[in-house]
């Protein structure tokens, strides 16, 4: 493969994604722990709203570090494409990244039209 991006690009790329994996991971650390956002709301125990409101609240969470956890996982591999020097190719057609889809999304790995 041809170099369409030189060593500063590179380096330019991986502190963004250095960057990027360090703010998500806080995110991760600061939501480790039971949830604590919602407090009695009833004088009794049980009340179906407010296990209702608990549930969605452990839903919402849930879904939300699995998000955090897969953009941890498409950050690394993009250090690991920068790392072993196919970084900036699509993995479909091997063609190039265009240098603003990669400014835009750090961690693409494909062309927009492989989509």
């Amino acid at each position: 493969m041809s170099k369409h991006l030189s060593k500063e690009d590179l380096e330019h790329f991986k502190q963004r994604l250095q960057m990027m994996k360090e703010r998500n991971q806080n995110r991760v650390d600061d939501t480790e722990g039971p949830n604590e956002s919602v407090g009695e709301l009833a004088d009794y125990d049980n009340h179906p709203g407010d296990i209702g409101t608990e549930q969605f609240e452990q839903q919402r969470d849930a879904g939300l570090e699995l998000m955090r956890q897969d953009q941890l996982q498409e950050i690394e591999d993009a250090l690991k494409r920068i790392e072993d020097g196919t970084y900036g190719y699509s993995q479909i057609s091997g063609k190039p990244i265009p240098f603003e889809r990669l400014e835009a999304q750090p961690t693409a790995k494909k062309l927009v039209e492989e989509e």
